[in-house]
């Protein structure tokens, strides 16, 4: 996706929001020699104008037109989570301390008060009309509260802080959060275009404000890759692939080694030479994280094997270049090895089986990702397309039915297995 703004194939340049200078015309978008306000029926000079000449869009549109909703979409989704435990919030403070007194209908009402009687009386009437069409198919939707938009109930919210504050420490990061979304709502609810930046934004001040909102249930920066709204509703679809990348650059643009490595409890790695971890990891910060309590196992293909000079000749390599590059690092990880006072804890084997795949296997206190790459005829591991999977933590593996992680995970036994430890 683009990272501007994107908006639909353009009517006629006389409607609001066009250019104020259309090629060819005059200030104001009419033709030469035609009075402001005026519309003119003459062709234009191109003589392309026709009725439904606008109608045919082309592939170039309707790539913008699909960007564009998916864009509102994964936006729609995180609004709707963030107005779903606004009004779980709300409910649970406000409806203990008005509904004695006011009744299951009336609190509402009452919460809002003289100052929100508009909005909360429009609120009533759909409520009504809804029950009169047959719009409520859920009876827990059938109440004042579930009709009430996102900035009333942050009104709500306000108009009654001292009741919340027992829950909620900071009051300005909630509204500050607030106010970002409320442009996003804009843009959606209108169906505009809705730019890449303004999106991130949005998705950052929703898992924000369902942080602060969640009642220590957790931040979700604790984890590497926090699922999202999206992730969380279709992922099924792609059992536990959730994201993938034409190489390892853009992977790592989006996932750097820190932070895949860096919160593991058991990190195991397969390939020929493991270069994202080597190379993109320091070996001071891998004895770190060894020596935090983390278990390592790394599998080497042999830089003596068969398999080394078959792979050297598929990429074009001088005699030797690949296995010298291995070589260089298993010492690397060996001199890491030995700066450890529990070197147990830090396994290096190599195998001399044909390198099918890379694999790096990271699980956490909670939750486990995997970076997997198939081994091109043609292409280097940085060329190689990147799938990223999500798999169980200590607890066990999400998905473990039709996942992937699980695959390679026994993949890796396997190999493990049959290979050879290093000194």
């Amino acid at each position: 996706m683009s990272s501007g703004g994107l908006e639909l194939p353009p009517g006629d340049s006389g409607h609001e929001g066009g250019p104020a200078d259309a090629a060819g015309g005059a200030a104001g978008g009419g033709p030469a020699g035609v009075p402001a306000g005026a519309v003119s029926l003459a062709p234009s000079a191109a003589g392309d104008v026709r009725t439904g000449a606008e109608l045919d869009w082309g592939a170039d549109a309707w790539s913008e037109v699909r960007t564009r909703a998916q864009r509102a979409g994964r936006a729609y989704i995180w609004l709707n989570l963030v107005e779903q435990r606004l009004r779980a919030v709300v409910g649970a403070v406000l409806r203990p301390i008005y509904q004695p007194a006011h009744g299951q209908d009336d609190w509402v009402v009452a919460a809002a008060g003289p100052a929100g009687q508009e909005w909360v009386q429009r609120a009533v009437a759909v409520r009504e009309v809804s029950r009169r069409k047959g719009y409520l198919l859920d009876p827990a939707d059938d109440n004042v509260l579930s009709f009430l938009t996102l900035p009333q109930l942050r009104e709500l919210m306000v108009q009654h802080w001292p009741c919340f504050e027992p829950y909620f420490d900071d009051r300005r990061e909630i509204e500050l959060a607030l106010d970002e979304l409320e442009v996003t709502r804009n843009v959606v609810s209108r169906n505009r275009a809705l730019s890449r930046a303004v999106l991130e934004q949005a998705e950052r001040a929703s898992a924000r404000l369902l942080e602060v909102l969640g009642g220590g249930a957790g931040s979700p920066a604790a984890d590497r890759l926090p699922i999202d709204a999206v992730e969380d509703l279709v992922g099924d679809r792609y059992a536990d692939v959730i994201s993938v990348h034409p190489d390892r650059v853009r992977l790592q643009r989006q996932l750097p080694a820190e932070d895949l490595f860096g919160g593991a409890r058991r990190l195991d790695a397969i390939g020929i030479g493991l270069n994202l971890l080597v190379q993109n990891f320091s070996g001071r910060r891998l004895v770190r994280l060894t020596e935090a309590g983390c278990r390592v196992r790394l599998l080497f293909l042999n830089p003596a094997s068969s398999a080394v000079k078959r792979r050297e000749r598929e990429l074009g390599l001088r005699k030797g270049e690949l296995s010298r590059s291995v070589e260089m690092n298993i010492l690397h990880v060996r001199r890491v090895r030995a700066g450890l006072k529990d070197p147990s804890r830090f396994d290096i084997h190599v195998f001399d089986e044909t390198p099918r795949f890379t694999a790096y296997l990271v699980e956490g206190e909670s939750s486990g990702i995997a970076v997997v790459q198939s081994y091109l005829r043609r292409a280097r591991g940085m060329e190689a397309p990147v799938l990223v999977l999500r798999g169980g933590g200590r607890g066990g593996a999400k998905d473990a039915d039709h996942g992937l992680f699980p695959t390679y995970r026994e993949e890796f036994e396997s190999v493990w297995e049959d290979s050879r430890p290093v000194s």
